[in-house]
């Protein structure tokens, strides 16, 4: 293919990273082709879009129609509900104690992914090819994709947005080290008697967190983290019986509990590249980081990815694949990719020991979050955008000192 054919950039993959990615390049003047089929429609997982994600997808002009379909998260509590010997009390974290109305709102993927995808579909400057990509070739001077029913195209730049799998991060020659957990997560959603009061609660337990999380009216959802043949077998009982296995495990918080149709599991792993960028392929998403769903980490993360990219490719107008810019994106990606992944990875291992050192580290970092509040706001702001938490703490150091 000649050089003069090139696109712009593509971005492979149209779940809701390569989506985002998509109409964040488009906005920043670069023409984009978007590859991959349609996300399915049978995704019955929920996102919490933190709100530094909800401010970026504003700026795309997209804000007001996602939170149509979410609840906000007012407040997020942690219980420890392990029977071990050591046991944190419970910490809560309300957004009123950093000054935010909200720590994000919660939303159904389905709904989320059409929002997106009606977006796409009105910019003139994406164009998508509805298309599975049977194989890539990374050149020198630009990366060639060849989609099974659609002639070849090829771009100076390709944002692999492909998943945890992702053949344009195989084609860029980036190895993955990856770990499977004896873990898998059950996802449904379910209807509720009380209220929940724009609250989160997630449950630490042996086999890991069994998190609820806000959903509009009074129903909520649930990512329940089990062996993976328990949670086989409760995506296969009634849902009378799963009803009440929930409301057991949450202690009645939330009164009578009506399980809603349609479970799906999810094996739980881990997986980190050796590099963020290579061969004019830059990775967001799952393609750059895999964990455990623990703190709304995942889509929040991919969304800095591209946030960081964006920013890069402005910077690098001339040519956004170039070795200078890729470079300058694993540069400004590394340290939070790292940072979120090793800290997701121990909690998780955490949760999992029986070691007593453990136990004793994490119901000691729970506790001292529950018993000091400069602490917790700083947790909290760290959670929301990294450098933020710091950055606060320090400087009102300093106004002290200064006084």
């Amino acid at each position: 293919m000649d050089k003069a054919d090139a696109k712009d950039i593509i971005v492979a993959g149209a779940g809701p990273a390569g989506l985002i990615a998509a109409l964040a390049l488009a906005d920043s003047g670069f023409g984009v082709e978007l590859i991959g089929p349609a996300a399915s429609g049978e995704d019955r997982r929920t996102t919490a879009l933190m709100m530094p994600s909800l401010k970026f997808l504003d700026g795309l002009g997209l804000k007001d129609a996602v939170l149509a379909h979410g609840a906000p998260l007012r407040a997020m509590r942690i219980v420890d509900a392990t029977r071990r010997l050591l046991r944190s009390r419970p910490v809560s974290f309300h957004a009123s104690e950093i000054g935010e109305e909200a720590f994000g709102w919660n939303m159904p993927n389905g709904a989320l992914v059409r929002e997106l995808e009606a977006a796409v579909a009105a910019r003139a400057e994406i164009s998508w090819t509805r298309e599975v990509v049977s194989h890539w070739q990374a050149g020198a001077e630009f990366v060639e994709a060849f989609p099974k029913e659609a002639p070849p195209i090829a771009a100076r730049l390709v944002v692999a947005a492909d998943g945890r799998n992702s053949k344009a991060r195989e084609a860029a020659g980036i190895r993955v080290a990856t770990h499977a957990y004896r873990q898998a997560a059950l996802v449904f959603n379910f209807a509720h008697h009380r209220p929940h009061g724009d609250v989160s609660t997630e449950f630490h337990t042996e086999t890991g967190p069994f998190t609820q999380v806000p959903l509009p009216g009074q129903r909520s959802s649930l990512v329940w983290v089990l062996r993976p043949e328990r949670a086989q077998h409760l995506a296969e009982i009634s849902d009378e019986e799963l009803s009440g296995l929930v409301e057991e495990q949450m202690q009645s918080m939330l009164g009578k509990v009506t399980v809603e149709p349609g479970r799906q599991v999810y094996p739980l792993s881990a997986a980190l590249p050796s590099s963020f960028a290579r061969k004019r392929v830059a990775l967001v998403g799952e393609a750059a980081h895999v964990f455990p769903p623990i703190g709304a980490q995942g889509l929040n993360l991919g969304i800095r990815d591209i946030r960081d990219l964006v920013a890069t490719a402005r910077s690098h107008k001339e040519d956004p694949g170039s070795s200078a810019a890729l470079r300058a994106y694993s540069l400004r990606r590394g340290p939070d990719i790292l940072a979120r992944t090793g800290a997701v990875n121990a909690l998780n291992r955490s949760l999992l020991s029986d070691l007593l050192p453990a136990q004793l580290a994490r119901s000691a970092g729970l506790g001292l979050l529950g018993a000091s509040a400069p602490l917790r706001a700083m947790f909290m702001r760290e959670g929301l955008e990294p450098g933020s938490g710091f950055g606060k703490l320090f400087s009102r150091r300093r106004e002290e000192v200064g006084r």
